[in-house]
């Protein structure tokens, strides 16, 4: 999927950041990287609409600037290898997350990941804090979804760490495909779908889900990850900002979802939350 980039410079970061993060992210836009003057926001480029983006802008109550630039398909895994470093996860079980170059260290669990252009090499804070929490959980003999997989690094840990099953979904062919070859790589058996929450009609009930998304789409579809659910199980959510949070909790309890705990790294949350 061919993404177009807009590097937006606001005049006054706080509070006006996170507005413009909000605002945008009600439209298509779907991830959002910091920068020192604003925020770099990533959408599809075929539902990049200019107009929309500079009336939106217009109504975020700051000064902007931006410009736009087309992220073209390529193999991302050339462009990680120049600088990519290797990540070690450290909760109540090591993780260590590398690439094929890396060298190999002594960890509780190792995973080989070849991102390519898929999401979830736990250098982001959002994957670092759910593989933190899936390094804790118990987690053997339990079924497991993971909602939006990428790579499928958190499949990986859940099959690693015991699960009888692991069944990961996703909407991009491409992250669908690295999610094999990343599956094989590491030598366990993940059952790997290309399709949307839609696909959960089919696909029973799970002890715990995963969703490591954006903030809208998790609104958006987590009736049906609760619909998905047995009883007591156990859901995590990531991909959103702190100031997230309330959202995401209340909508929940909606659903029949009670909090458990919640976490942050660099602005970026987790929450773990358990169906009545």
């Amino acid at each position: 999927m061919q993404y177009t980039e807009v590097d937006i410079t606001i005049d006054v970061l706080d509070p006006f950041k996170d507005v413009v993060v909000y605002e945008l992210g009600e439209g298509e836009y779907d991830s959002f990287v910091d920068t020192p003057t604003g925020v770099k926001a990533y959408v599809p480029t075929e539902k990049f609409d200019e107009q929309w983006l500079r009336d939106t802008l217009a109504d975020c109550g700051c000064n902007t600037a931006y410009t736009v630039a087309a992220m073209p398909d390529k193999n991302w895994n050339e462009e990680w290898e120049k600088g990519h470093k290797s990540v070690l996860v450290e909760g109540a079980k090591t993780v260590y997350v590398r690439a094929p170059f890396h060298p190999h260290i002594e960890a509780d669990y190792e995973i080989v990941i070849e991102p390519k252009m898929s999401f979830g090499t736990a250098h982001h804070a959002t994957t670092y804090m759910m593989l933190s929490y899936l390094s804790e959980l118990p987690i053997e003999g339990r079924r497991v979804l993971d909602m939006g997989c990428g790579t499928a690094v958190l499949a990986i840990l859940a099959k690693m760490r015991g699960a009888a099953e692991v069944m990961g979904i996703d909407v991009d062919e491409w992250a669908y495909r690295n999610a094999l070859e990343n599956s094989e790589t590491n030598g366990v058996q993940i059952d790997c779908r290309l399709g949307d929450a839609d696909t959960l009609a089919a696909c029973g009930k799970f002890d715990l889900v995963i969703a490591n998304i954006n903030r809208n789409i998790l609104l958006n579809d987590m009736p049906k990850y609760v619909a998905a659910m047995n009883s007591g199980a156990t859901i995590l959510f990531s991909g959103f900002y702190v100031a997230d949070i309330p959202y995401l909790v209340s909508k929940g309890e909606e659903l029949g979802l009670r909090l458990e705990e919640q976490r942050d790294r660099d602005g970026w949350a987790a929450i773990r939350l358990i169906k009545n």
